[in-house]
């Protein structure tokens, strides 16, 4: 078993991201679904599909949901459903931080949060910066 990865983002970034890191990669190592937010969402509705994805995804260990936004609809609605045993909930989607998630499939649900949250802070330099350019 494994942690599963639930991507909830505005219309199609989580796509986008998701078919990036996959082409990156090579692979999807870890059970990963979709769920794309309108903006003009049913908040119940959207909900009741992230409750199912969270029971579909979580086969014992947990599951990891990512976000783009925090305080967005999205964010809302998935920090809803946190239980802390068995989910976790990441904001600022981008794809470093999928990719680290990648290159982890076994870590245990609180590890592997911390690699999402690590890869998404690491992933992200000003290019003008001599301190990145060095890293």
């Amino acid at each position: 078993m494994s942690v599963g990865v639930l991507i909830i983002t505005h219309e199609r970034i989580a796509t986008a991201i998701l078919e990036t890191a996959v082409n990156i990669f090579g692979k999807r190592p870890l059970r990963v679904e979709v769920l794309p937010a309108a903006r003009d969402c049913d908040t119940d509705a959207l909900r009741s599909r992230v409750k199912e994805k969270i029971d579909d995804l979580n086969e014992g260990d947990g599951v990891l949901v990512l976000l783009d936004i925090y305080g967005s609809t999205p964010s809302n609605v998935a920090c809803s459903v946190v239980d802390p045993d068995r989910v976790r909930v990441i904001s600022g989607l981008n794809l470093p931080m999928l990719v680290r998630i990648f290159n982890y499939p076994t870590l245990a649900l609180p590890e592997l949060a911390k690699k999402a949250v690590s890869g998404g802070k690491d992933g992200v330099f000003d290019c003008r910066d001599s301190d990145s350019k060095n890293a």
